[in-house]
């Protein structure tokens, strides 16, 4: 939607980064966005609601009493005045304009900060504002969207303006609880109370280009510390690099990925395929003596389809979603929302990055980080919060070994996501699509099912570490592949995978499209068979999964049983040794 509002824009306009003059009208055209070098004009409140939410579709939020100049303050002038002077400039009551709305037909609540409000400041008003628009998202059980624009606390109101950080924030835990999606929409500038407060407490953080977000200001910062700031500090493109932001989204794109996030819902019923079909051979196992050093060479091809693969392939309107809200955006671990014929679904996979070597070694060689580990917790905890089934794809050597990733913590990392996973209330599938080396890998196999493409393999060391502890030899890899027993065919046989996904001749990396139409297939059956499950029974038997292993199950003849187990609680069957 243009806003076509001109009654106090100038016939030009100067860019505030080239410099260059733009036509006023042109100017609104492209949404207030230069059209030569995409610097991206401030908006009032009203603009970005005008611009968000569909036509029609704006219902203003009752207003809140909030407390007027609680310390009679005065400074150089009286607060009421400065207060009274924002109103008279502005036309709002406060720096906050709230409304309930649509966006690409999906209902929402917006928060609109407005930054020519003194500021944008955070007082007792706006906090007030805030708290209500969070209380009616829950109310109505409709997503929240704030869109934050703040130089920090409003001064004048002293304390009480520093109490509105924790008010909005318990606001918001609210939702959490209730598993309400709340999205924040960083423009230019957002400091101070506002940002380490509702700014970045929402489940998914986007950023126009060039806005810039933190606690103090780059002016405070070079004053306290004496430091030359570098050039594009505290920026989006900044904040998305340091894992602080998920996305950076151009204003004319805001609209169509809010509606793609805003139309996540908790599914209520399984994919449309879902019984198996011919060829998804989600019981069957790959031949015993299938050579194990093979299936390695195979499941490190360069050539085989990547976690992107298969998500440009399957997902319909995904998003990927980046960081992990502390330090990075780990590239080795990708990850995000989308539709799996239909069906909402979380998706975290590795990523080698494909047949470039330059791509390859960006993307660490699908090692993740600390930070990649952290990433893809996160991304878990909000399908939790949303209710959306979770599905990863694992292809990784192993967890990242450098002397960064264990001064970041690596092994607590990985951990962390062991447990998170095994209590997670919803269906889980995990896939290997390729190579599931050690710690590293299981860190995104906690699962209800877990499977393995007919090339996958899985090992708690690498072939080539085995052979150099123990046979004293890197030359030994084969042997110690075989010995370790790590292909398809044995894993099925361990009870370690449920079924293997079939893959074309001669292997997936022939056939992108087809090996991607087979693990959707399998997806689709698997996910079918979960997703009716309430959450205690799903936790129930991920347990007894996990319990089993290592462990021999008493047959009647009192000694152990071969074959599946039935679990006499559930009903289901779980996969032992064949």
């Amino acid at each position: 939607m243009v806003d076509t509002d001109d009654r106090t824009d100038p016939e030009w306009v100067r860019c505030g980064r080239c410099a260059g003059l733009i036509y006023g009208r042109r100017f609104r055209r492209a949404l207030r966005v230069c059209p030569d070098c995409g610097w991206h004009g401030r908006l009032t409140a009203q603009q970005r609601l005008d611009q968000l939410l569909d036509p029609g579709s704006a219902e203003p939020l009752r207003q809140v009493r909030a407390v007027h100049d609680p310390l009679r303050f005065v400074d150089s002038r009286p607060y009421h005045e400065r207060l009274a002077d924002a109103r008279a400039d502005t036309g709002l009551d406060e720096a906050v304009l709230c409304a309930s709305g649509r966006i690409e037909g999906q209902p929402v609540v917006v928060a609109a900060m407005d930054f020519r409000f003194l500021g944008g400041s955070l007082g007792c008003g706006v906090g007030a504002l805030v708290t209500e628009a969070a209380e009616t998202s829950l109310r109505l059980r409709t997503p929240l969207l704030l869109v934050c624009a703040s130089g920090g606390a409003r001064m004048q109101e002293g304390v009480l303006s520093l109490m509105q950080m924790a008010k909005t924030a318990q606001a918001l835990a609210e939702l959490d609880e209730a598993g309400i999606l709340v999205v924040s929409l960083i423009t230019d500038p957002t400091y101070g109370g506002v940002a380490a407060s509702f700014a970045t407490l929402a489940d998914v953080i986007i950023a126009e280009p060039g806005a810039r977000m933190g606690f103090a200001g780059p002016r405070v910062i070079e004053q306290t510390t004496g430091e030359r700031l570098p050039e594009g500090f505290q920026t989006a493109e900044f904040l998305l690099a340091h894992g602080m932001v998920d996305d950076v989204v151009a204003r004319p794109a805001l609209r169509a990925t809010l509606g793609k996030l805003l139309a996540l819902r908790s599914p209520t019923t399984p994919p449309e395929a879902a019984p198996a079909p011919d060829g998804v051979r989600l019981d069957a196992a790959e031949p015993a003596e299938r050579d194990s050093w093979a299936a390695v060479r195979l499941a490190r091809h360069p050539d085989r389809p990547s976690s992107l693969d298969y998500i440009g392939r399957l997902l319909d309107d995904f998003l990927e979603l980046h960081g992990d809200r502390l330090s990075e955006d780990c590239p080795a671990i990708v990850g995000g929302p989308g539709r799996l014929g239909g069906l909402p679904v979380m998706l975290i996979g590795h990523h080698k990055g494909g047949p470039d070597l330059a791509e390859r070694r960006r993307r660490r060689f699908g090692m993740p980080s600390p930070a990649g580990y952290r990433k893809a917790a996160r991304l878990m905890r909000m399908a939790a919060k949303l209710g959306l089934p979770l599905v990863t794809l694992i292809d990784t050597p192993g967890a990242n070994p450098g002397p960064d990733a264990e001064r970041g913590g690596q092994a607590v990392a990985i951990a962390e996501n062991l447990r998170l996973m095994s209590r997670l209330p919803v269906p889980i599938v995990s896939v290997l699509i390729g190579e599931g080396g050690s710690g590293g890998a299981l860190a995104l196999g906690v699962a209800d099912r877990v499977l393995v493409s007919a090339n996958g393999v899985y090992s708690v060391i690498s072939p080539e570490g085995c052979a150099a502890i123990l046979w004293k030899d890197p030359e030994a890899a084969p042997a110690a592949a075989n010995a370790l027993r790590l292909h398809a065919g044995e894993l099925v046989r361990l009870g370690v995978v449920d079924g293997v996904v079939p893959e074309p001749q001669d292997g997936a990396h022939r056939d992108h499209a087809g090996a991607a139409a087979m693990l959707g297939e399998a997806l689709a059956a698997t996910l079918g068979e979960l997703i009716p499950w309430e959450p205690a029974r799903l936790l129930a038997d991920r347990k007894r999964r996990f319990r089993r292993f290592g462990v021999e199950a008493a047959g009647a003849d009192g000694g152990t049983a071969a074959g599946p187990v039935v679990d006499p609680v559930v009903g289901t069957v779980e996969r032992g040794a064949q």
